[in-house]
């Protein structure tokens, strides 16, 4: 198990930018990455990301197709279009490839919540892509 810091890729130009108002430091873990024999060009990745009180991520989009179930807490998610909704421990999302994920967040003050991922996207994109504003 290795541990990767989301957004220590893309943060490096974004932090310099006055436009992010939330804590961009969640602890995100790969559980597990494997090459698709049965899709070849794709990768399948478990990711584990852990949410302190109150914690949120950029606005982003994943050009890989993405399932999210929560394990610990609750989560806010909004992708461009759709309403936010509130996730609950035991349920869980679909974001089709492309989606622009504009609100990822704890939605509370004082409990943590943690995600389990599941994505599928070619070897070489990233797991997120920041959103201009």
């Amino acid at each position: 198990m290795k541990a990767l810091p989301l957004l220590a890729a893309v943060l490096a130009f974004s932090l310099s930018t006055a436009a992010l108002a939330h804590d961009p430091s969640e602890k995100v873990t790969v559980l597990q990455e494997q090459l698709l024999k049965n899709a070849p060009g794709k990768k399948a990745m478990m990711i584990e990301v852990d949410y302190q009180p109150g914690q949120s991520s950029i606005a982003h989009k994943h050009d890989g197709t993405a399932m999210a179930y929560v394990l610990e807490g609750e989560v806010i998610s909004q992708v461009k279009g759709e309403q936010p909704i509130t996730y609950k421990k035991g349920q869980f999302w679909y974001e089709p490839a492309g989606s622009e994920h504009l609100v990822s967040k704890n939605a509370s003050q004082n409990k943590p919540a943690k995600l389990l991922v599941f994505m599928v996207l070619a070897p070489d994109e990233p797991v997120l892509i920041p959103l201009k504003n």
